[in-house]
């Protein structure tokens, strides 16, 4: 009961402080952290909770929580389109902040690992959360440098996650160096790419397998059963379940589910990263607090004026304008949750001081606060120093302009083609040895075991391994080998210039080498062959996987399988006409693109067929599809019909899709004036033998046609009304039923 009732105490100590903060508009991220210093073992005076370990264990879940959370906001193809200015600016901040904090570690003659946890914990200082509630209430959301913050702060929050890695790395160790460093990368590296591949290629297909059984409830659980699936592999390989729980988020963040799922676990998040924010401030010793008071005044200056100078020259270095640099570096003057995290993970693995995690939380508090006046100060700051500077030098400062996005038509051929060469042999390089080492580790032993069964002897297993890897890897080694050889840029250096030809053959020749270096190790360790008839078997194996049709179809289809799954939320989009088509981009360079307008519901336009409306001949647009709710009509016909609410896509100039625009949105019904004299009215009229409906059916009488009025019963002598049969001759004294507008209603009376 003692973990029902903690987490009681928690949850209702936190709902009243964070409904407080709400109502001061501050963050609740804050408000949790008082929550915890309320319910903390160090405040005697209030109630506390009874056992923290229980809360460590839901915390250590919040952490989960929260990274899966953060890999479903995040997307590889975003990154790879924003171009090389972010990554400038989040290298050069991470880099000098995290400087900045080891430095100031040493100043206060703290031990190695807690200047180290200290400079991750000032390098990934920036909150996303705090800053992007920041920028809401103050209106700066659809600013240029707001777009330009959240960019780097995407990016810092990758980086924060390898440096978790990292850390949890060096804290393993007895030393921090060189050698260890570039082995934890290499090491991330490996199983990030191996991880994304695999995921992209199995759990799409999974999902889109059973995704009619997929209702709300389901999902949940399969999203959450893979976020823990995938934690328990990364902390079996040496990483902590965050980061795992981080790349399951990732790629689920590139399936079509991406959205329902996020959605569906923003409340689970939410509660379990209350917890974790609350435990954190469960471990703020006010003791400790007023004992290093001065480290952290210094910690917090650190931090501001570090962000503000740093920042600037990362952001102004990367291509961005005076003006812009600063008010983008003030902004990012804070401490946030990752620092928690780290604290968290430095705590966990004993090797880091109590003291740090108060200190960090205290100055993440105070920097929090100042958020806002730091974003204000950041236009007084520039006006400041273009009065100090020399004019020249602000005229010169004031017209850089931001790195142009990356174009790959403007692009150098060498350039782009030697750059996907690399990452198309790393790709499958990093696949083929998962392979290998998966085969060897656990079919090697089962075939060996075998082998020594029946005849004797380990040789037959080894053979029959290595032939079964050799054919798995060798979709891999075809496309290390063949793949970007007939490529455009390939073809176009190759007849442009024939000095270009040599080094062409010599690509193919590295990555020939690249994949034969597979097959010599396959061959190696299983076999005790001399080199020469390694090398040999080498080569005869590698020709045939380069002459191999069947090879080459199946390395395309994995491929293609693979950009499919990649691009399957992106295509969604298009179909819902959430993003424009890919094709949009490719017309900007003929003066035309396209647009999607939306039909009003009172358009003059809906119930028309696209050949009435003559729109290509009035406007000069085609229209290429029309969204109606969830289907999409591609190419429509000209016996297509236009309904309300229908969303028109059309291709145009600038002039012509306005004329369109505009006459979609004016060319509407007229209001009815007299919608009052449009009342439904039922009516009884008794038919004598003067009525000239007397001896008709109603089908001849024209009730319908003459007076738009409509029989719903006839009385012939009974209570009950008879069904009204439209071939019946009407008689004297039937009782006609009948529904209409007044004014018809009355010409059949007088008739």
């Amino acid at each position: 009961m003692s973990l029902i009732s903690d987490l009681a105490l928690i949850l209702i100590v936190a709902a009243f402080v964070t409904i407080v903060f709400k109502k001061l508009k501050q963050p609740l991220v804050l408000g949790y952290i008082v929550a915890g210093f309320i319910v903390s073992p160090h405040m005697p005076y209030t109630m506390s909770v009874l056992d923290k370990a229980n809360i460590q264990t839901w915390a250590d879940i919040g952490v989960i929580f929260l990274l899966f959370s953060l890999g479903l906001e995040f997307s590889v193809k975003k990154i790879l389109k924003m171009g090389i200015s972010p990554i400038i600016s989040s290298l050069i901040i991470v880099f000098s902040m995290g400087n900045l904090g080891f430095i100031a570690g040493r100043f206060f003659g703290w031990a190695e690992m807690d200047c180290i946890f200290l400079a991750g914990m000032i390098a990934i200082s920036s909150s996303t959360t705090i800053i992007y509630k920041a920028f809401t209430d103050m209106g700066l959301t659809q600013n240029k440098f707001a777009t330009v913050v959240m960019s780097v702060l995407i990016l810092e929050d990758i980086l924060s996650i390898i440096m978790m890695v990292m850390l949890s790395t060096i804290a393993a160790g007895d030393s921090l160096s060189g050698g260890q460093i570039i082995n934890s990368v290499m090491k991330i590296g490996f199983f990030i790419v191996l991880w994304f591949v695999i995921g992209l290629f199995a759990i799409p297909l999974i999902l889109r397998s059973v995704r009619q059984h997929l209702n709300n409830e389901t999902l949940l659980i399969v999203a959450l059963g893979l976020c823990c699936f995938m934690a328990v592999v990364s902390t079996e390989v040496g990483f902590s379940a965050a980061f795992g729980a981080f790349v399951m988020g990732s790629i689920l963040a590139e399936t079509i589910e991406a959205e329902r799922i996020e959605r569906l676990v923003e409340p689970v998040k939410n509660l379990f990263g209350a917890i974790f924010f609350v435990s954190v401030g469960m471990l703020v010793d006010p003791h400790i607090l007023v004992k290093y008071a001065l480290p952290i005044l210094l910690l917090t200056l650190t931090v501001l004026l570090g962000q503000a100078i740093f920042g600037t020259l990362g952001y102004f270095l990367s291509g961005q304008p005076l003006k812009t640099a600063m008010r983008c570096s003030f902004s990012m003057a804070q401490v946030g949750e990752f620092a928690f995290i780290i604290a968290s993970l430095g705590q966990s693995l004993h090797v880091i001081g109590d003291f740090l995690y108060p200190v960090m939380v205290a100055v993440s508090v105070v920097t929090t606060f100042l958020t806002p006046y730091m974003i204000r100060a950041a236009e007084p700051a520039y006006s400041t120093l273009t009065r100090i500077l020399p004019k020249h030098w602000v005229r010169r400062l004031e017209h850089i302009q931001a790195a142009p996005p990356y174009n790959p038509i403007n692009e150098n051929y060498w350039r782009s083609l030697v750059r996907a060469m690399i990452a198309n042999t790393i790709v499958y390089g990093i696949l083929s040895a998962a392979v290998i080492a998966l085969m060897f580790s656990v079919v090697l032993p089962i075939c060996r075991q075998l082998s020594v069964e029946w005849i004797g002897t380990h040789w037959l297993g080894n053979a029959v391994c290595g032939v079964a890897t050799l054919a798995l890897i060798s979709p891999f080694l075809q496309s290390i080998v063949m793949k970007k050889n007939h490529s455009e840029a390939f073809r176009t250096l190759w007849t442009r210039n024939r000095l270009n030809r040599l080094p062409l053959l010599g690509t193919i020749v590295i990555r020939g080498f690249v994949a034969m270096g597979f097959v010599f190790y396959v061959i190696n360790y299983l076999s005790r062959f001399r080199d020469a008839l390694i090398i040999a078997a080498a080569l005869g194996f590698l020709a045939l996987v380069v002459i191999s049709r069947t090879l080459k179809d199946r390395s395309i289809s994995l491929e293609r399988l693979f950009v499919q799954n990649l691009r399957s939320r992106e295509i969604q989009a298009q179909m819902r006409g959430e993003s424009k088509p890919l094709f949009a981009t490719d017309l900007l360079d003929r003066d035309i693109h396209i647009s999607t307008i939306e039909v009003p519901e009172a358009s003059a336009w809906a119930g028309k067929s696209l050949r009435s409306l003559e729109l290509r001949t009035r406007f000069g647009v085609h229209v290429s599809s029309i969204l109606r709710g969830s289907r999409r009509i591609n190419i429509p016909g000209g016996s297509t019909i236009i309904f309300p609410n229908d969303r028109i896509e059309v291709i145009g100039d600038d002039e012509q899709l306005t004329k369109f625009s505009s006459a979609a949105q004016h060319e509407l019904v007229k209001e009815d004036v007299e919608i009052e004299k449009r009342e439904m009215k039922l009516r009884q009229i008794v038919l004598t033998a003067s009525s000239p409906l007397v001896g008709k059916s109603i089908q001849e009488s024209g009730i319908r046609e003459n007076y738009n009025c409509m029989v719903v019963g006839i009385e012939q002598g009974q209570q009950k009304l008879t069904l009204i049969n439209p071939y019946a001759t009407l008689a004297v004294d039937d009782v006609l039923w009948i529904v209409g507008e007044e004014k018809n209603l009355k010409k059949i009376v007088s008739s």
